[in-house]
């Protein structure tokens, strides 16, 4: 039993697909068969069951698979802690992001980041918290980036930055007020996409208590939001880095929120608290600050980075 075999494994399993996992290993197909068959033989098990058209493991597999990922994770680690010592950044990464928040940090960062560290395999995936936080408990990913408050044993979350909200209104119902009050517009369509704008704390509170207007509508992205409400009216609420996606038509639109009311979402960096690689994470962060507004950014992760003795409990 090698630890290539138990990387090859570990991949299968991700995609349950021969032709994905093979395509991500970089080897042909037949070869990560024959690599699977070998291991079982040795094994005396099956971990796989093979169809024409599904991938599946066995009861048995699924503890190897487990065991394999453990084995796949701690290798990397002494990777990983090696390059930290030469002061070098490179080596495999693994980073998610969560979908309401992907199209505005994912486009520039991949370009930034690919051409600042040539020498890192980078590898981003594109899942909601739920999914991104189980991934990195299983070592499948590295780092993630998604709205805060998924607090778990074992997971670390480091505020990262605060991105206030925008009202985004009709054209009938823009009145040319310079700023908008959400109790002057009680009884409008409110239009609100549940994952982004009404999840914990992250959106002024008549998010919360779904009878405040006369109907609410949730949608599956902020672009469909925006197009709803110029055809059919009422508001909704956008990120301020949806500003740059706008049309010039469309910014008049927009209007800031004043008052009480809770109007921005918190988003946050989540790492395993055994995630040893500072310097990588560093990288990530410095490449995403670059864009980033400086307004959003906690001060301390702006002026100095991210100290994992801080985050991790470590002396």
């Amino acid at each position: 039993m090698t630890l290539q075999q138990l990387k090859y494994v570990a991949a299968i399993d991700r995609y349950r697909s021969f032709a994905r996992a093979a395509e991500h290993l970089d080897i042909t197909q037949p070869t990560l068969s024959a690599l699977l068959v070998k291991l079982e033989r040795e094994l005396g098990v099956r971990i796989f069951e093979r169809t024409n058209k599904q991938v599946t493991p066995t009861a048995i597999g699924k503890k190897i698979i487990r065991q394999a990922e453990k084995a796949v994770y701690e290798a990397e680690r002494i990777a990983g802690l090696a390059a930290e010592e030469k002061g070098t950044v490179s080596g495999p990464l693994s980073l998610s992001a969560g979908p309401t928040i992907a199209p505005y940090l994912l486009p520039k960062f991949i370009r930034l980041y690919s051409e600042t560290y040539p020498e890192v395999k980078l590898t981003i995936n594109e899942m909601k918290a739920d999914a991104m936080i189980g991934a990195l408990q299983l070592g499948q990913v590295d780092v993630g980036i998604a709205v805060s408050g998924n607090r778990v044993p074992g997971i670390a979350e480091i505020p990262f930055y605060t991105e206030p909200f925008r009202v985004y209104l009709a054209e009938s119902c823009r009145r040319k007020l310079p700023a908008f009050d959400p109790e002057s517009l009680e009884h409008e369509k409110m239009w609100i996409m549940k994952e982004s704008q009404c999840m914990r704390d992250s959106a002024f509170s008549f998010c919360k208590a779904r009878s405040a207007g006369k109907r609410i509508y949730e949608a599956g992205s902020i672009e469909t939001l925006i197009r709803i409400v110029d055809q059919n009216g009422g508001f909704t609420i956008i990120p301020e880095m949806h500003l740059p996606f706008l049309t010039d038509a469309q910014r008049r639109n927009v209007r800031p929120i004043e008052g009480k009311y809770l109007s921005g979402r918190s988003v946050s960096i989540y790492i395993r608290q055994d995630f040893m690689r500072e310097r990588l994470l560093n990288s990530i962060v410095e490449a995403l600050v670059s864009f980033i507004p400086g307004n959003m950014v906690e001060k301390k992760i702006a002026e100095r980075g991210i100290r994992l003795e801080e985050w991790c409990g470590r002396e």
